[in-house]
Formats: C-alpha cells, sequence, structure tokens
C-alpha cells in the first residue's frame, strides 16, 4: 500500500523540479545578500547621507560682536541675543490655518510665506529676524513641525544718538555700515562657529553630535572718547543749533596730552538704535567728513609764520586805515575798520587787512609750508572711516590777492577735526601730535612745527581775544584763562560768496597757561540773527569747556571772578570774511 502511494507521489513531482525551487531559494538569498553588501558596504555613504539629512542638520554659532566702549569702559555699543524665526521647508508640516496664524504673527502675507515654506530646495529660510521674546514665544506656541527659533545678536547702542556719528550702526547680521563700526569690522566681528545637531519633526534639538568649529567673539574695542564729555558736547551744540535755527553744527574736544578725541559730536544727529530708514544727511560725520572755509581761525596761523620768518614781531605796528586795502582789481575790507594795530592786535581784533599784509610780507612757499606742516590739505589719518583732506593749492599757482584771502581763511578748505588738531601747536609748545580715536597706551611721536617761543607769543595773542576789546569775551571760563580764536565766514555758493550764509567757529584752549584741552565748534547757517564766531560758537566752547574741566578736575589758573564781559552798550567788534 505504502509502495503504491510512493509510486504516484513520484510520478506527480519530478525531481527536476524541487532541485529547480532549491536553486530558485538560493537565487533568492543570493540576491538579498548581494543587495545587503552593495548597500551596507559600496552605497553605504550615500545612504547615511540620505538618512542623516531627515534628522541631522549643522547649524551655525553666531560669534558676539565685540563691545566698544568709552576710556573709561562704559558701553557705547553692545551686542543682546535675539530670537529670529526660520524654518526647514523639508519638514514644515503646517495646514492652511496654521500658516494663516503664523503669517498675521509675523506680519507676512500667507501666500508669500507658503511659498518659503514649500520651497523643499533649500534646508534653511529665515521667515523674520531679531523679534521681540513675547512674539517669538507666540510663534512657538503654535508648534508647526519644521519651524523654529534660531538665536541671533542685535547691537545696541546705550548713548543712542548722542554717539550715533562716531559709533555708527550694523546691519541686521550685525555687520558694521558706518562710522567705527565699519572702520573696525575685522577686530569687532570675530569668526562664527558651527555643530552638527540632531532635531526632532518639530524642529527642536534632541541632541548635541559634535562641535565642527569653535565660535571665535569679537574682541573689545576701546576708544579715546570719554562719555561724560561726549553727552556735554552733544547737550551743548544741540541747544546751540536749535537756538540758532542752524542747519547743522559739529564739535571735537582733544587732549592735549596725548592728542587722543575726547568727544566729537554733531547736529542734528539720528537713533542708531532704529533700523529704520536712514537720512543720508544725517548720518554723515560732519566733524570729520565736511569741508569748509575756516575764515579767520586761520589768521593766527599766518602770524605765528610772519614770527617764525622774522617779518614781524608781536608789538609789530601795521596800518589798517582806512578798513580797505586794494590788491589789484580786488579789496580787502575790516568789518569793524581799525588804524594802526599791532600783530597781537590783528588777531584780537580780528583784521582781514592786517593779516593781509603779514601774508603778503611774506613768500608764498613760507606760509604755505606751514599750513601744509599743520595738517591741512591731508589727511589727518584717525582711522575715521570717509575722513577728508582739505583743499590746500600749491604755493606755486598763488596770485597776491589768493596769497592775501588765504590769509583769513578764504581760498582753503579744511574739516573741524583737521582745524581742531592744528591748533596743538599754540597750544603746546610748537608740537603737532597724531589724533586718534582709539585709546592711546603709549605717547605718541611729536612732530615740532613751530618754535616754542612762538607757540608762547601767539597763545598770548589767543588769550587777548576772549578779553574786553576781542572779538570772543563769551568764550570766558569763571576761574580758568582761555585762549581761542573766532571764525565767520561767507558760505560758498556757485562761483562765489553768499552775502547772507554763514559758517561761525569758534577754536580755543584752557586753562591756557597749562592747556588740557582743544575745542573746536563749528555752526553752519545760523538763521536766528546772530551769526559772528563770537555770538554763536564761542558760548558753546565756554559751556563745554567749563563742564569739562570740571568733570576733568583741573586746577583753576585764575581767580573765580576773573570773568569779564563788555557793557551791555558797548559795540560789538565785528568780524566778517
Amino acid at each position: 500500500m505504502n509502495q503504491d502511494i510512493h509510486a504516484q507521489l513520484a510520478l506527480k513531482l519530478p525531481a527536476w523540479r524541487s532541485r529547480l525551487l532549491l536553486v530558485l531559494l538560493l537565487a533568492w538569498f543570493a540576491a538579498l545578500a548581494g543587495r545587503g553588501l552593495y548597500l551596507q558596504g559600496l552605497h553605504y555613504g550615500f545612504l547615511q547621507q540620505r538618512g542623516e539629512a531627515r534628522y541631522s542638520r549643522v547649524i551655525e554659532l553666531s560669534a558676539t560682536r565685540g563691545r566698544i566702549v568709552d576710556r573709561n569702559n562704559e558701553p557705547l555699543a553692545i551686542s543682546t541675543p535675539v530670537e529670529s524665526v526660520a524654518a526647514s521647508p523639508a519638514d514644515v508640516e503646517a495646514k492652511a490655518d496654521q500658516v494663516a496664524r503664523l503669517a498675521r504673527l509675523l506680519e507676512m502675507d500667507a501666500a508669500e510665506l507658503g511659498k518659503k515654506l514649500s520651497d523643499t530646495r533649500r534646508e534653511f529660510v529665515y521667515l523674520k529676524r531679531q523679534l521681540p521674546p513675547e512674539e517669538a514665544a507666540r510663534v512657538v506656541a503654535l508648534g508647526i513641525p519644521g519651524v523654529f527659533l534660531q538665536r541671533e545678536y542685535r547691537r545696541y547702542y546705550p548713548a543712542g544718538e548722542v554717539t550715533a556719528h562716531l559709533i555708527g550702526f550694523t546691519d541686521v547680521d550685525d555687520r558694521g555700515q558706518e562710522a567705527l563700526e565699519l572702520a573696525f569690522e575685522p577686530t569687532l566681528a570675530g569668526k562664527p562657529g558651527s555643530r552638527r545637531v540632531i532635531k526632532d519633526r518639530l524642529g527642536n534639538i534632541v541632541e548635541d553630535v559634535e562641535s565642527i568649529r569653535t565660535p571665535q567673539d569679537g574682541a573689545t574695542l576701546k576708544l579715546s572718547i570719554d562719555a561724560r564729555l561726549q553727552y556735554l558736547a552733544y547737550r551743548e551744540l544741540k541747544n546751540a543749533v536749535t537756538a540758532h535755527r542752524a542747519r547743522a553744527g559739529g564739535i571735537v574736544v582733544l587732549d592735549v596730552a596725548s592728542g587722543e578725541v575726547l568727544a566729537m559730536a554733531n547736529a542734528p544727529s539720528y537713533n542708531s538704535n532704529n533700523r529704520g530708514k536712514f537720512d543720508p544727511r544725517r548720518t554723515r560725520n560732519r566733524a570729520v567728513t565736511d569741508l569748509f572755509e575756516p575764515g579767520s581761525t586761520l589768521k593766527p596761523f599766518t602770524a605765528a609764520a610772519a614770527l617764525e620768518a622774522g617779518t614781524v614781531g608781536p608789538e609789530s605796528v601795521i596800518r589798517t586805515a582806512p578798513g580797505e586795502f586794494a590788491i589789484g582789481n580786488r579789496t580787502i575790507r575790516d568789518a569793524h575798520p581799525q588804524g594802526a594795530l599791532t600783530v597781537s592786535q590783528v588777531i584780537q581784533k580780528s583784521s582781514n587787512i592786517g593779516a593781509a599784509k603779514m601774508a603778503l610780507g611774506l613768500k608764498p612757499e613760507t606760509l604755505w609750508t606751514l599750513f601744509n606742516r599743520v595738517g591741512f590739505g591731508a589727511q589727518p589719518r584717525s582711522g575715521f572711516p570717509g575722513e577728508v583732506a582739505g583743499r590746500l593749492r600749491a604755493h606755486a599757482s598763488w596770485r597776491p590777492i589768493e596769497q592775501a584771502t588765504m590769509a583769513y581763511g578764504h581760498g582753503i578748505s579744511v574739516s573741524l577735526l583737521q582745524l581742531a588738531r592744528a591748533y596743538l601747536i599754540f597750544a603746546t609748545d610748537g608740537e603737532l601730535k597724531p589724533v586718534t580715536l582709539v585709546r592711546r597706551e603709549a605717547p605718541a611721536e611729536n612732530v615740532r612745527v613751530i618754535a616754542p617761543a612762538t607757540a608762547h607769543a601767539v597763545r598770548r595773542m589767543l588769550e587777548m581775544v576772549v578779553q574786553p576789546g576781542g572779538t570772543a569775551p563769551r568764550a570766558q571760563i569763571a576761574g580758568y584763562r582761555v585762549a581761542g580764536k573766532t571764525g565767520t565766514a561767507h558760505k560758498l555758493e556757485g562761483n562765489g560768496y553768499a552775502p547772507d550764509k554763514y559758517v561761525a567757529t569758534f577754536v580755543g584752549f584752557a586753562p591756557a597757561s597749562n592747556p588740557r584741552l582743544v575745542v573746536a565748534v563749528m555752526i553752519d547757517e545760523p538763521s536766528a540773527g546772530q551769526y559772528y564766531g563770537g555770538t554763536v560758537a564761542a558760548p558753546v566752547f565756554a559751556q563745554v569747556t567749563a563742564g569739562a574741566l570740571r568733570l576733568l578736575t583741573a586746577p583753576y589758573d585764575a581767580p573765580v571772578d576773573n570773568v569779564v564781559l563788555p557793557p551791555p552798550d558797548a559795540p560789538e567788534i565785528k568780524e566778517e570774511v
């Protein structure tokens, strides 16, 4: 019976079929093994990359931008952490209503937001930068997979408009755009780093895998600026520009001993914390980038050149009557005609004729050399971006009338910083110092321009300017001797000078017995009735210098009741070029 059954099975299941089935099974297992070998061995890198793309991310670690501080370590620019909303389009899973709610929170167009979220060609996209913390929290509360917060840094300026022209500002990526933020970008910026992390489907980091590059924070930049003096200078300048309805104004305060800039301000200013649209007319640092004709503030340099050449002495008499002096077909006039004046009185009364005659008694090269050596016609090399060189034409091209007008500041253009620096030769023993906006740790190398005797002689003349009978009695300061010079120059307009537009200036230093500060003030186009340097710019000098000397605890060098103003009915010593 069993034999019959086996015989029947043998007939129904030929041996070759079982062998074929076995071969097929072995082939299938071989194919699986081969595929496994291919995927795990030969094609491992590609598969690993595709797998990691679903959960592994390389995130950039921002470097903290370096702080900017004043000479006493008071912060002038700092970077604070903020949150930006970003997305990984490949991981985004959002319904239409979620996209609409997110668009409302970010104040974006829903269609535009949807387009960004659906662009899977990009692994990372910013949706909105630098949100306030409460807005960022509302975005997180939506719980949209693939939408997350990215830590960034935003620049903050504690002094706002007070230091805006000096410090500048950064863009949304924290890169310097203006002023010292731009000039010292390599120092302040640092170098960003990166890390590899694992994120879940909601975009949250669940594991920190490895550090690829460690971020290097930017270095701290210590300026020569004294924040206390900066506030004082800006306040007084702003008040003067407002009171005299001026177009603009600038002020520079220099440390006589080191050449450091202790304060530099402009008005009108702007708020550097406001990232809205900036008006280019308000963002430029006029004290460094704008040029003007300095007017009578150049007369002391003409006197110094004549004293150095030996053509005059402080008491040499120059005839200025009858108040007019013809040179060819041109006539030079004094706003307040005088008679015979000593060289000292020429500076005190600000006589154009007296300065012109001193200049014409010199070789053109002699006057040009002094102007050139004090830095006119060359960049002051303060390190500020966009600083200008000014205009000082070659002496070989000077005609007599040009040499005469150059003596009182016409036909030459300077910046306020250049003018302030040039006055250092009178505040020292005739030495010119390099200026800097960065705190100076070691003494700078000085250059002698004039002899000490010449510097002291001109300093005495400049002290006469602020006394009754001079052009700037309003520059006097209680308890301190002051020396300085006014300037009231017509503004260039078209091919000539505007009859009713002026630049009023005053440059001085104190205490005159042992100068500590040089302060230069410029008021552009005062239009409230007064326009002389002695009435518009000199009071600003007095207020700023008096406050600064008290802050610096400079010892008195005069009685506290030394201020002597002319009687109210006394005629004003006019000055106009």
